[in-house]
């Protein structure tokens, strides 16, 4: 099973007859669809990412790429000079009723928001026993919270098996440890290959065993981030996302579902390592 453990269902993006297409064209047998947590933005050129890519993966040149990843305002986050509205309670509805039209297809996190209106607790478990329920989506970065506010849906999560997929943001926004301290049993999976603290965060994860990294994105991660990230902390602690629709474009003007699998194909030739990056960690993690 190949497996996309991070995808926002954004159909003014991409259709649901197309997001299927562009699965089954890139071999891809199952979607973990999350709510958008953003209005649409355009998407930055490969130049514009390549240098934001060498500024927020170096330490040493990090705080010249913080000053364009974490551009926010009153209600929202500038991208390319536009401010882009941030919505507080991400659409959990519309993520299982796709769930259940497409159950061999699509599996379903929950999103909460602890500045949001809605209860996290509450969300999990209106949730937590539905079919195709694979976890719940965080968001510190843009929500503008401590990982460690998310402790009681935390706990309940980790009574269910279930894995936590968390976007860390800078500083104390991204202190998933303290998190970790009050519930060491959780399953916590780092975006992007743990921005923004990437090489930092690895070095972290090796006393955390029940941390992972995505590597999913195409602005936060290139292809020299995911090979490091995987020689760095073995194949295991990895799992494929694309982060969709957001990123590259392809030759049709959409987000190229293909590509970040892609990557994946030519960096680890070694069909092993494919096939835990690719699914086998992610269903294993995940319970399937």
């Amino acid at each position: 099973m190949i497996i996309d453990c991070h995808y926002h269902y954004e159909t003014r993006l991409l259709s649901t007859k197309q997001l299927l297409e562009k699965m089954d064209a890139s071999g891809v047998d199952q979607i973990a669809l999350m709510a958008p947590v953003q209005d649409l933005f355009t998407e930055p050129p490969r130049a514009l990412v390549s240098l934001l890519q060498f500024f927020i993966t170096r330490p040493r040149f990090r705080w010249i790429g913080k000053l364009f990843v974490a551009n926010f305002t009153k209600n929202g986050v500038k991208i390319l000079g536009k401010d882009i509205p941030l919505y507080k309670d991400p659409d959990n509805v519309e993520i299982f009723a796709e769930v259940d039209k497409h159950p061999d297809r699509f599996l379903g996190w929950v999103f909460v928001n602890p500045n949001g209106t809605r209860d996290p607790v509450a969300e999990l478990e209106k949730y937590k026993d539905h079919k195709g329920f694979i976890g719940v989506k965080t968001h510190p970065f843009w929500h503008h919270y401590d990982p460690e506010r998310l402790a009681p849906v935390a706990e309940k999560l980790a009574e269910t098996g279930k894995p936590m997929l968390m976007h860390l943001g800078y500083d104390s926004e991204g202190d998933y440890g303290a998190l970790l301290k009050k519930v060491p049993s959780l399953k916590l999976i780092l975006a992007h290959t743990g921005f923004p603290g990437y090489q930092e965060t690895w070095k972290a994860m090796l006393g955390q065993k029940t941390v992972f990294v995505d590597l999913s994105q195409t602005s936060y991660v290139g292809e020299r981030t995911i090979k490091q990230a995987v020689d760095y902390l073995g194949a295991e602690r990895c799992l494929f996302g694309t982060d969709g629709p957001y990123g590259f474009h392809g030759g049709d003007g959409k987000f190229d579902y293909g590509l970040i699998k892609r990557r994946i194909e030519k960096l680890f030739v070694d069909q092993k390592i494919r096939a835990k990056l690719l699914g086998e960690n992610f269903a294993a993690l995940a319970g399937l």
